[in-house]
């Protein structure tokens, strides 16, 4: 097997790595998408909820129900602070997936350079090797209708 042919199959199996990192990637950054929308879902209901905590507490409420709104609101603040957490641990996530797959697609790009490299030096040598041919059958010949002409 040829150099080139060698380092082809690592160029494969490289870009299969690479594809499955960037792949991976795509999952992270769905993933990144959903915590995110929750997030912003979560804030708009807290916002909804203390608009009406407002207009209750206005009208007037029992200390029962107010206590029970404040709490309501403690649980979406602790919700909302830990979907935060979440949405910056996937973007931590995606940062190394995203470096992942960079590596992997530089180690790639560079295998291909070295990869054709080869197959150019492989190329110039067989032409190198058939030119050779052709000036040995050129001279042999040359020399057999030298000696049938003398």
């Amino acid at each position: 097997m040829k150099k080139s042919q060698r380092l082809g199959v690592i160029v494969e199996l490289n870009a299969k790595n690479e594809k499955q990192a960037l792949e991976e990637m795509g999952k992270v950054q769905n993933k990144k998408q959903q915590s995110q929308l929750q997030l912003e879902s979560l804030e708009n209901y807290q916002q909804e909820y203390k608009v009406k905590h407002q207009s209750i507490n206005e009208a007037g409420v029992n200390i029962s129900q107010l206590l029970e709104f404040r709490s309501f609101i403690d649980k979406l603040g602790k919700a909302i602070e830990e979907q935060q957490q979440t949405v910056l641990q996937i973007n931590n996530e995606l940062k190394e997936a995203r470096e992942n797959w960079e590596k992997l697609h530089q180690k790639t790009k560079s295998l291909q350079k070295v990869s054709d490299s080869a197959l150019a030096e492989e190329v110039k040598l067989e032409e190198k090797r058939e030119q050779n041919e052709q000036d040995d059958r050129a001279t042999r010949m040359g020399r057999n209708n030298g000696t049938r002409n003398a």
